[in-house]
C-alpha cells in the first residue's frame, strides 16, 4: 500500500519510522518548511530513509496538490498536522486520507483539545483515527482509544506520558486495518460536536474570581503552552507547575499567602495553591527561587491587581 505521510515534529518522525518497521511502502512525507535553521523531525527521518520530503509553504498551495498526484498514494495518513489540508489534496490517494486527533471524538474537536478536556475537569479522554473528510474533525471514525487524566495532570503529562506513544501506535494500528480491508467507519453523532477557540494568548487569561478548583484546572490546562497569564505588580506573569491545597484562609483570591523555597502559596475560592515555576518577559521561565529572588513578592501582594507604589 502506497502511503504519503502529511505530518510534523517528533510524533509525524515517530509514524513514519513505525511505518517502515511494518514494511508499509511510505512514497513520500509532507512537513512544515523550515525554520530558524532547524529542520523538521519528520523530513529528517524521511531523508534518513530516502523517502522524498515535501514542504509547500501551506497545504493549499498549488504545489502540494501537483505532489500529491505524483506520488499516485494510497492513503495519506494525518499525524500531528497543524495546517488546514484542502479536499482537493486529500482526494488523491485511492483509498482516502485518516487522521490522528487527541480527543475521544465527536467531543473536543478543533486545535487544543487535550487543553480544554483538563482545562474542564475532565477525568477521561483519549484519541481517534478517523476517515477525514471535508469537516474538521467530523470524519467517520476508525478506531478510538481511551485514557485517564488524573486529577493533578497538566496538558503536556497527558499528551506525552499518554496520549503520544498511544498515538503512534494507533496509527500503526489504523494503517494496518485499511491495508487489511477491514477499517470501520462509524459515523459520529454530530449533535454531541463540540469545538473550542485555540488554546493560545488570546485565552490565556487567568480569572482568580472562579471557584478554586477551576483556576487550577486552568492552570494546568494551559501547562506547558500557552501558560496561564496573569499579572504581578502589572507585569505580565505566566504560571505553571500548580499544586491544590486544601486550606481554610478568608484571603481574596490571588493574594499571596505565605512565600517559601518551594514556591508561592496563593488563595483561591476554597482552597490554595501553590505555584512552583513562573515565566516573566525579563526572566524567562525559572523556578520558584528565581522567581522571588527577583521580584520579592511577600505575603499579601495580590497576582491579577494593579500595581501599587511602593515606598520601602
Amino acid at each position: 500500500m502506497r502511503i504519503a505521510l502529511i505530518g510534523q515534529a517528533a510524533f509525524g518522525a515517530d509514524v513514519l519510522k513505525g511505518l517502515i518497521k511494518q514494511g508499509q511502502e511510505v512514497v513520500g512525507v509532507f512537513c512544515p518548511p523550515d525554520r530558524g535553521g532547524k529542520t523538521d523531525p519528520l523530513k529528517d527521518a524521511a531523508l534518513a530513509a530516502g523517502i522524498p520530503a515535501w514542504q509547500p509553504p501551506r497545504m493549499k498551495d498549488p504545489q502540494a496538490y501537483d505532489q500529491m498526484v505524483s506520488l499516485n498514494p494510497d492513503l495519506a495518513v494525518l499525524a500531528f498536522v497543524t495546517d488546514i489540508v484542502p479536499g482537493q489534496v486529500l482526494g488523491v490517494p485511492k483509498l482516502g486520507a485518516i487522521c490522528y486527533h487527541p480527543s475521544i471524538l465527536p467531543k473536543y474537536r478543533g486545535a487544543s483539545a487535550i487543553n480544554w478536556a483538563v482545562i474542564n475537569g475532565e477525568r477521561e479522554s483519549g484519541l481517534t483515527i478517523f476517515w477525514v473528510d471535508e469537516g474538521i474533525d467530523t470524519g467517520d471514525i476508525l478506531l478510538q482509544k481511551k485514557v485517564e487524566i488524573g486529577p493533578s495532570e497538566t496538558t503536556g503529562e497527558v499528551y506525552f506520558n499518554k496520549l503520544y506513544q498511544l498515538g503512534v501506535e494507533a496509527c500503526l494500528e489504523a494503517v494496518a486495518l485499511v491495508a487489511q480491508g477491514k477499517a470501520p467507519r462509524i459515523p459520529q453523532d454530530h449533535s454531541l460536536g463540540a469545538y473550542d477557540p485555540p488554546c493560545d494568548e488570546k485565552v490565556a487569561a487567568l480569572n482568580w474570581n472562579q471557584p478554586g478548583r477551576q483556576v487550577f484546572n486552568f492552570i494546568r490546562g494551559c501547562d506547558p503552552q500557552p501558560g496561564a497569564t496573569t499579572t504581578f505588580r502589572g507585569e505580565q506573569v505566566k504560571l505553571y507547575n500548580a499544586s491544590f491545597l486544601m486550606d481554610d484562609h478568608i484571603a481574596p483570591p490571588g493574594e499571596i499567602l505565605e512565600v517559601t523555597d518551594k514556591g508561592i502559596k496563593v488563595a483561591v475560592s476554597g482552597a490554595a495553591l501553590l505555584i512552583t515555576r513562573f515565566r516573566t518577559k525579563d526572566l524567562g521561565k525559572v523556578k520558584a527561587p528565581e522567581f522571588i529572588e527577583a521580584k520579592q513578592p511577600r505575603p499579601g501582594d495580590r497576582f491579577g491587581a494593579p500595581a501599587v507604589m511602593r515606598c520601602c
